[in-house]
């Protein structure tokens, strides 16, 4: 029998960070200090918030904010792509494993989400520094 590939197991990848990101989204506005018993609070979730520059990956043309959520085999992440004056105009979730990847553009729902957290690391300040630390180095 053979594993599943990225694309057709993204969807269900999606679904199942999304849930949890939405669960700790709310513990985390209604009290920073909230935790989830399973999943900790929002931010132990993720592994890095950074940026990209163009040119990092062959054939990469724009530069992203990355949310990562895990590294290895699979891997994945949500990929912001931003104006200059770093609104974001698209979001992507990115899920990776050995030589294969498969993504989804975000909508609805799930775009709302991301989106509101982006908005919450730009208001902090975070979205600002990780880009300057990104093309300063």
């Amino acid at each position: 029998m053979t594993q599943p590939n990225c694309k057709e197991r993204v969807s269900a990848e999606l679904r199942g960070r999304i849930q949890d990101i939405r669960k700790l989204w709310k513990l985390y506005h209604d009290d920073p200090e909230k935790s989830d018993e399973d999943l900790g609070r929002f931010e132990e979730y993720g592994l890095a918030f950074d940026y990209v520059p163009p040119g990092t990956w062959k054939d990469q043309k724009r530069g992203y904010f990355r949310y990562q959520l895990s590294w290895g085999g699979p891997s994945d992440e949500f990929r912001f792509f931003t104006n200059p004056d770093f609104s974001p105009y698209r979001v992507e979730y990115w899920f990776m494993d050995w030589y294969d990847g498969a993504r989804k553009i975000l909508k609805g729902r799930d775009y709302d989400l991301l989106m509101e957290i982006f908005e919450d690391f730009r208001e902090c300040g975070t979205v600002e520094h990780v880009y300057r630390t990104a093309v300063e180095a």
